[in-house]
C-alpha cells in the first residue's frame, strides 16, 4: 500500500487500537470511548489495512496482541501520553484585553497582588498577564508595562515615577523589645537584612552621621519579600519600605524598631516602550497611577510621550 501522501494512519485509528489494546476487549474499548464494538472493530481493521499488518488475535473472550501489536501499542502508548503532558501545560491567555506586566517579584506579591482585583475590573475590563523577572528586561512587542525600582532615565523607555520610599527599621517584636529605644547605633549590635543593594540601610545611617558597611552577621536576600520574612522570623532588622511592607507592618508580625525615616535612593516606576500604548494597557496604567496616587495629568502625559 502506498502511504506517500499520508505518512501517519489515521489518528482515531490508532486511539481504537489503543483502547482495544489497553483494555484487551473491542467491547470495553468501546464502552471507553462511547462508540459500538462495531465501530472499534472496522477502525482496527482499517489500521491494520493502513499497515498491512495483523495487530490483534481474536480470541474468544478478547483479543492479544501480536507482536507487531505489541510493538505498535508502547509507541502509541507513548505519543498519547506525551500530547496528553502537552495539553496539560498552561496556555498563557490572549487577545486585546489582555496586558503583559513585567514586574519583580516582591512588587507583584507586596504591592500589585493586593490590588489585581481593581486593575483588571472597571471599563474596559482587562486580565494582566505577569512577566517576573529580577533582571530589567527589553521591553518589546512581549510586553506592555513594566513596573522596577531604580532610577530615573532608563534608555529606550519612556517613564513614570509612581512613589518613593521613606524608609525605617523594623523587626519582629521579640528582637525590637531586645533592641529597645535609644540611639541609632544600638541597631548594629543586630545582624541587618537587606536585598542585593544596601544603599538604603547606608542612606538610613548616614542621616544619623553613621557609616554602614555589610558585614559577615548581616543577611542578603535577592529578593525583598524574603527581607520582609527573614526579619519577621527574628532573623535581624530590615527596613521597611513603604508601601511594600505596610501589610506586614499591619498584622502585627514586624514592627518599628525606630521611627526615624530616611529617603530610598532608588524610587517605583511604570516604564513602556516608545509608540503607541494598546487600550488595554492604557486603562491598566491609569489605574495604577491612581492606585499610586500619580497625578491624572502626568499619566496622560506618560501615555502620549
Amino acid at each position: 500500500m502506498d502511504h506517500s501522501l499520508s505518512p501517519l494512519p489515521p489518528l482515531d485509528t490508532l486511539r481504537a487500537f489503543e483502547a482495544a489494546a489497553r483494555a484487551g476487549s473491542f467491547s470495553a474499548a468501546a464502552d471507553a470511548l462511547n462508540l459500538t464494538h462495531g465501530a472499534i472493530s472496522r477502525q482496527v481493521a482499517r489500521l491494520e489495512h493502513w499497515l498491512g499488518q495483523r495487530l490483534f488475535e481474536r480470541e474468544a473472550r478478547g483479543v492479544s496482541l501480536t507482536p507487531e501489536g505489541e510493538r505498535l501499542f508502547e509507541s502509541t502508548t507513548e505519543a498519547f501520553a506525551l500530547i496528553a503532558e502537552t495539553s496539560d501545560r498552561w496556555s498563557e491567555p490572549r487577545g486585546g484585553a489582555v496586558v503583559r506586566l513585567n514586574s519583580l517579584p516582591s512588587i507583584c506579591g507586596l504591592w500589585l497582588m493586593p490590588r489585581l482585583a481593581r486593575l483588571e475590573a472597571g471599563d474596559p475590563p482587562a486580565r494582566i498577564s505577569f512577566r517576573i523577572d529580577q533582571r530589567q528586561v527589553d521591553l518589546g512587542e512581549a510586553t506592555d508595562l513594566a513596573l522596577r525600582c531604580g532610577r530615573a532615565g532608563v534608555p529606550g523607555r519612556v517613564s513614570v515615577q509612581l512613589f518613593e520610599e521613606w524608609c525605617y527599621p523594623v523587626a519582629s517584636p521579640a528582637l525590637a523589645r531586645t533592641l529597645g529605644s535609644g540611639q541609632a547605633g544600638r541597631i548594629l549590635t543586630a545582624p541587618l537584612i537587606h536585598d542585593s543593594c544596601a544603599s538604603t540601610w547606608r542612606a538610613w545611617f548616614g542621616s544619623h552621621g553613621l557609616d554602614y558597611r555589610p558585614r559577615p552577621q548581616d543577611r542578603r536576600f535577592e529578593d525583598y519579600s524574603l527581607v520582609l520574612d527573614a526579619a519577621a522570623h527574628g532573623l535581624g532588622v530590615a527596613l521597611a519600605r513603604p508601601p511594600l511592607a505596610q501589610a506586614l507592618i499591619d498584622s502585627g508580625r514586624v514592627v518599628v524598631v525606630d521611627p526615624h525615616t530616611a529617603l530610598n535612593p532608588f524610587s517605583y516606576w511604570l516604564d513602556r516602550a516608545p509608540g503607541d500604548v494598546r487600550p488595554a494597557a492604557a486603562a491598566v496604567a491609569r489605574r495604577i497611577g491612581e492606585e499610586a496616587g500619580v497625578a491624572p495629568a502626568a499619566m496622560e502625559r506618560f501615555l502620549r510621550s
